[in-house]
């Protein structure tokens, strides 16, 4: 039995997996109880992740996020989805080790990939495990939404189709709004960027969400410019293996008085509230808002994971690693608040 008693950090919470469901031959999903002083905490939007603290013998432990295939308007509890990869220490520790009964230590939800409107007509795409954070949407859009949803998921074989019995069911359930595309590689090859292009052409006005391998996203992302629908209606999953503790405490950074006297000066806005906050320039924008004891989303402060991805309104910032974000993303003003460092003498940025 695999059992965690205390938190690492106050960010963290330590939550008891209630069950866990045996998805397909290499998949599996994880369901938690949340503890009614942890549910405002753990309340989430569709489409985020959980950052999970996996047990490790070499290191002590590793983190790595996992996209909830459960919907908060549908699901009673939060649900994640965890496919083996070749050589994924993480995810085949998952389906090796966890029994229901068991406790993980957990990060509150995270991540940007969700609708603003879940009444828009919706146009996603999914490639084998990317399918958790779009049925998370996909089954919020059906409850609480009224417009149409295309949903294209890419497989090797029907093996693979992680939730197809659910699919099928919403499918059943929804004749008029929904439509369920099953792409099976072993009887279509592998999809390319033309036919694509094709199944897709008559829902270039929707908005698209997409979550899968890099090449496959890629096929979308051409297909969709193909087709000549705008970047700022088409949205990404990008997950990568976390190198650094997004568990542990992160100390407040001390800052001289030279550095104090040289700081840029942010609005940042953050739920709905406008806080102005020096920053000092040897500082990440998340740095300088956990000092102020705000709330700012994040995980991996590696750069790597998207969670603390907000917007330059006014100003410019410098950027150690923003691999994560697509040159699109930034021209539009995109950036990674735990990477990012002040350029200008003043900024506004909202999340």
């Amino acid at each position: 039995m695999t059992t965690v008693d205390v938190p690492h950090s106050s960010r963290s919470a330590v939550l008891r997996v209630s069950a866990v469901i045996n998805e397909t031959a290499d998949s599996c999903s994880l369901v938690f109880d949340v503890p009614e002083d942890l549910r405002e905490r753990f309340s989430y939007q569709p489409g985020q992740f959980l950052t999970l603290r996996i047990p490790s013998e070499l290191t002590g432990s590793v983190a790595r996020c996992y996209s909830l295939a459960s919907s908060p308007h549908t699901d009673d509890k939060p649900k994640v989805t965890v496919k083996r990869t070749v050589d994924g220490y993480a995810s085949n520790w998952v389906c090796d080790n966890v029994k229901a009964g068991d406790t993980l230590e957990v990060l509150p939800p995270s991540g940007v990939f969700t609708p603003k409107n879940l009444d828009a007509d919706l146009l996603l795409f999914a490639a084998g495990s990317g399918i958790t954070p779009v049925m998370s949407i996909l089954k919020s859009a059906l409850a609480r939404g009224g417009g149409r949803i295309v949903v294209v998921y890419a497989n090797r074989d029907h093996e693979a189709v992680i939730f197809a019995r659910e699919l099928r069911e919403l499918a059943d359930k929804h004749p008029q709004r929904l439509v369920v595309v099953h792409w099976l590689e072993h009887l279509q090859g592998l999809p390319t960027t033309d036919a694509l292009a094709t199944l897709v052409a008559p829902y270039t006005a929707y908005e698209a969400f997409m979550c899968g391998p890099k090449p496959f996203m890629d096929r979308v992302h051409d297909a969709l410019g193909q087709l000549g629908m705008p970047r700022n209606r088409t949205h990404a999953e990008v997950f990568n293996s976390l190198s650094g503790d997004p568990f542990a405490e992160v100390a407040p950074t001390e800052i001289s008085a030279e550095e104090a006297a040289d700081a840029a000066t942010v609005e940042v806005e953050l739920d709905g509230q406008t806080h102005e906050i020096p920053w000092p320039r040897s500082q990440t924008l998340v740095d300088i808002m956990l000092s102020k004891g705000l709330d700012v989303p994040y995980s991996c402060l590696e750069g790597e994971c998207g969670s603390c991805a907000c917007t330059v309104l006014e100003g410019e910032v410098a950027m150690e690693n923003a691999e994560i974000l697509d040159p699109e993303d930034i021209a539009n003003g995109y950036i990674l608040g735990c990477q990012a460092r002040p350029v200008t003498d003043h900024l506004k940025i909202q999340f």
